[in-house]
């Protein structure tokens, strides 16, 4: 059996960017705000004053002890920044960069894998992106979802398991969560994996890169960026397109792209996360969504077999205050649990409360 560490988004641009030691220019071109500072502002309006110039330690806070607690095998984020110096925005609306010099924010997690189908890594345009790709691989973390050609962008990412075989990552985005189509790569051209839509075609699409990469041994995790950013309600078309990846040797989907934690699944002893949720952000100040109680935050750790069955999830809850992680009052880990169990009622899940406020997931 072996660990994995998952979460949803880390999105250590714009804001979380500013307070590191190698803040990226603060300009923005949104119609909120105008500089990256003031997001830092905003959260020290709600929480106190956010020290300047952390290391990259800071913004994990009380996740390190828990990541050494548990002491997952490998670890998987969803990286929703560009890491770049690029001045190319990207003409959308909001645009999210960290400067590269502050890898260490990453790093010192000890993330293996960044999956970067998503949203915000490209918002800095093609060099953004190649430059972003290249400063993770040296940093000795390996990506997925992103590449200078189309062949790159839809290779899995590998990571060794003690025993041998080894863990593919494959990474794609979906236009419904924001990416866009011109986003898609080819033979000449970087950008990320997409899937085109949710049909069962495009099913078969991914099932048949899968059996291409995978040998004996080998286990399938399948990273999608998806759907709404609010809601609990999971759409139809997701649980068929996830079923269906189980159904052709997928070992685990891990969805993200919701501000919040959405649903759990179990199917045919597989684990199907619909949204992981937001891990990492500079959202803290900014008002309109309080019911969520976006600053609750969730550290997934799955424990599986080697054949992949799923043995054990164990939830950690995080709270997001003074752009940093700390640890959850025990109420808050039973508010999580009371709101997602009810939601995954349908799907079988429900969470338990230990005594030391962590979560237990159980299923029929």
């Amino acid at each position: 059996m072996f660990t994995l560490f998952l979460c949803g988004d880390v999105m250590t641009g714009r804001g979380v960017d500013q307070i590191l030691r190698h803040p990226s220019k603060a300009e923005l071109r949104e119609s909120y705000v105008r500089y990256a500072t003031q997001y830092v502002q905003l959260a020290e309006q709600v929480s106190g004053p956010i020290p300047r110039g952390v290391d990259g330690r800071y913004i994990w806070g009380d996740a390190l002890e828990e990541l050494a607690r548990i002491g997952p095998d490998v670890r998987i984020a969803n990286l929703e920044t560009a890491v770049t110096q690029s001045d190319d925005f990207w003409p959308k609306r909001i645009n999210y960069r960290m400067h590269p010099a502050n890898v260490d924010c990453l790093t010192a997690a000890g993330l293996h894998v960044c999956t970067l189908a998503n949203n915000h890594v490209m918002d800095f345009g093609y060099a953004g992106l190649i430059e972003t790709v290249d400063t993770l691989t040296r940093a000795g973390i390996h990506v997925a979802g992103a590449g200078r050609d189309s062949e790159e962008a839809t290779q899995p990412a590998r990571r060794g398991l003690a025993g041998g075989g080894h863990l593919l990552v494959f990474s794609f985005g979906c236009e419904n969560a924001g990416v866009p189509p011109s986003w898609v790569p080819d033979a000449h051209r970087p950008g990320l994996a997409m899937l085109e839509d949710l049909s069962e075609a495009t099913a078969a699409s991914v099932l048949s890169r899968v059996a291409v990469a995978k040998c004996p041994g080998d286990l399938v995790i399948v990273s999608i960026h998806w759907g709404s950013n609010w809601g609990y309600a999971v759409p139809r078309k997701h649980v068929r397109f996830a079923r269906w990846l189980v159904d052709g040797g997928v070992d685990l989907v891990h969805g993200h792209s919701s501000h919040h934690a959405r649903p759990i699944e179990v199917y045919r002893d597989r684990l199907i996360l619909y949204g992981c949720g937001d891990l990492i952000t500079d959202y803290e100040g900014i008002p309109g969504e309080e019911t969520y109680r976006p600053e609750l935050v969730l550290m997934y750790f799955v424990t599986l077999a080697a054949s992949g069955r799923l043995e054990r999830v164990r939830l950690t809850p995080m709270r997001s205050r003074r752009l940093r992680l700390n640890r959850a009052p025990v109420a808050d880990a039973v508010w999580l649990a009371q709101r997602l169990g009810r939601m995954g009622a349908r799907y079988g899940t429900r969470l338990e409360v230990a005594a030391d406020g962590t979560l237990e997931l159980r299923w029929n």
